[in-house]
C-alpha cells in the first residue's frame, strides 16, 4: 500500500463480516486503502464485490467488525460530499438534460466540481444539452459518471463502470481515471475485464467467497502463480494422453484449438514434448492476470484448477509483494 505513514487511511475494513440469514456474504475481511490509489476489485460472482462495496457506502452494516472511511463510519463521510459512487442499478431521470441533471447533483455538495469540469471529464461535453433519459446505454453510463464526479469527492467507487461502453469509450474512461487520481484522488472500481484491471489499477484486490485472497500490482498476483504457459496446435485427431504427466505441468486445456499447458517448468515441459507429440506453432509466454486469478480462486475454493471458471468478467500490501491470505483467516 502506498499510504504515507501516519496517514489516516481511505478505507479501512477491519475483520468485517456481512450476514444475510445462513449466508456469510463477507467472512472478516481487511483492506486497507491510501490517497491516491487507484484499486481494482476482482471476484467471481457471488464473491461478495457487491455486498463490500454497498458496506463501504454505508447502504448496509457490517454484521461485526467495523468499515470506515477517512477514520469515520461511511455514513459521514458520504453526508460531507467525500464520496462519490456510481452503481451497475442506476436509473436514468426523465425530462432532464445531461447540463440540468448534473448542475442539479452539484448543488448537494459543499465543495462541487464545475459542471464543465465534470462533463468534460466524462465525456458528455457534446451531449449536456440532450436529455438524460434518451441517451444509449453507454451514453447513460457516463452520465452515472458524472453524477459520481460531481462533488469532487475524495473517494471514488465505481461498481462495472465500463461495462456498457465501446472500446474507445474505455479508453477515454480510464484516462479520465489517470487524471482524478493524478490530482491525489482514490479510485475503487470493480471490473469483469480482467486487462483493464491489469493496466489501470494500481493494486489488485481479489476476494473469494467473501475473504481477501490475494492484494497487489498485477505483476505481483501474476508471480504468486508460479507458472508459464506452454501452448500449441496439434495434427488433427483427438489430444494425445500423456500431457498432463509431462514434466512441471499443472493444467491442460485447449482453447480455441490450440492446448494450453500451464506448468512451473516450461523448459522441462517442451523438453519433454516430443515424445508425446510433434508441435506446431510452440509458444511459451508468462501467466497472466486471468490465469493467476483462475488459480487463485480455483485453489482457494478448492475446486478443480482445470475446470473452467467465469471471471467476475479481473490487511494493506506492500509496493513489491503481494499477499495471499490462507482460507479462513
Amino acid at each position: 500500500m502506498t499510504t504515507t505513514h501516519g496517514a489516516i487511511p481511505v478505507v479501512k475494513f477491519t475483520g468485517a463480516v456481512k450476514e444475510f440469514g445462513a449466508v456469510r456474504a463477507v467472512d472478516g475481511l481487511d483492506l486497507t486503502i491510501g490517497p491516491g490509489e487507484r484499486v481494482a476489485l476482482l471476484g467471481r460472482n457471488g464473491a461478495g464485490k457487491s455486498t463490500a462495496i454497498g458496506l463501504l457506502l454505508g447502504l448496509d452494516d457490517p454484521t461485526s467488525g467495523t468499515v470506515e472511511l477517512f477514520g469515520k463510519p461511511p455514513s459521514h463521510a458520504v453526508s460531507d460530499g467525500r464520496v462519490g459512487a456510481m452503481l451497475q442499478d442506476s436509473k436514468p431521470v426523465s425530462r432532464v438534460t445531461v447540463r440540468e441533471l448534473v448542475s442539479f447533483v452539484t448543488r448537494t455538495y459543499p465543495d462541487p466540481m464545475p459542471v464543465d469540469e465534470a462533463l468534460e471529464l466524462a465525456g458528455l461535453t457534446e451531449l449536456a444539452g440532450r436529455r438524460a433519459d434518451k441517451l444509449s446505454g453507454g451514453q447513460a453510463q457516463r452520465v452515472g459518471f458524472a453524477v459520481a464526479l460531481a462533488g469532487d469527492p475524495d473517494l471514488l467507487v465505481l461498481d462495472e463502470p465500463t461495462a456498457a461502453l465501446d472500446v474507445e469509450a474505455r479508453r477515454l474512461f480510464w484516462q479520465s481515471m489517470r487524471a482524478f487520481t493524478d490530482r491525489g484522488k482514490t479510485v475503487l472500481f470493480s471490473t469483469h475485464y480482467l486487462e483493464e484491471a491489469d493496466q489501470n489499477a494500481d493494486r489488485i484486490v481479489v476476494i473469494d467467497r467473501g475473504q481477501l485472497i490475494a492484494d497487489g500490482s498485477g505483476a505481483d498476483i501474476k508471480r504468486t502463480v508460479g507458472s508459464s504457459l506452454v501452448s500449441f496446435t496439434v495434427p488433427d485427431g483427438p489430444l494425445p494422453d500423456g500431457l498432463a504427466a509431462l514434466p512441471g505441468v499443472l493444467s491442460v486445456e485447449v482453447v480455441d484449438g490450440r492446448v494450453r499447458l500451464r506448468t512451473s517448468d516450461s523448459d522441462a515441459t517442451v523438453g519433454a514434448l516430443p515424445g508425446v507429440l510433434s508441435p506446431r506453432g510452440l509458444e511459451v509466454a508468462p501467466a497472466g492476470l486471468e490465469d493467476a486469478f483462475l488459480a487463485l480462486t480455483a485453489h482457494h475454493s478448492g475446486r478443480d484448477a482445470d475446470r473452467p471458471l467465469v471471471p467476475s468478467a479481473p490487511s494493506a500490501s506492500s509496493d513489491s509483494a503481494v499477499q495471499t491470505p490462507k482460507a479462513g483467516t
